[in-house]
């Protein structure tokens, strides 16, 4: 089962559990976090699931599809590690990976 840690926006840190297959905003919801609005469901048309990741595990993500792309463009908080948690699905591989929920827009 890996594990994501998950940097609230007052800087807390949490590790959770999470099963694979699971998309790291569904990980994130299920864990009883009330930051991370995600108000499509994980159907990447809203955005409001958006995230920092750490630089350590960027490479290691699927590649941005363009809906993604264009939804984070929509962001002011937007950077090179920006990504929307719907669209990343937690396996081993990305044990230990870090995100920082984005700042509410």
């Amino acid at each position: 089962m890996p594990k994501l840690v998950v940097v609230t926006r007052d800087g807390e840190e949490k590790t959770v559990d999470g099963d694979s297959g699971l998309s790291v905003m569904e990980v994130i919801r299920d864990s009883g976090s009330d930051e991370l609005l995600a108000l499509c469901g994980g159907c990447c048309s809203c955005a409001t699931c958006h995230v920092h990741v750490d630089p350590a595990f960027a490479d290691k993500l699927p590649e941005m599809s363009e809906d993604e792309n264009d939804l984070l463009d929509s962001s002011d908080h937007r950077n090179e590690y920006s990504r929307l948690s719907c669209q990343i699905n937690l396996d081993d591989a990305l044990d230990g990976l870090r995100v920082t929920i984005a700042p509410e827009e």
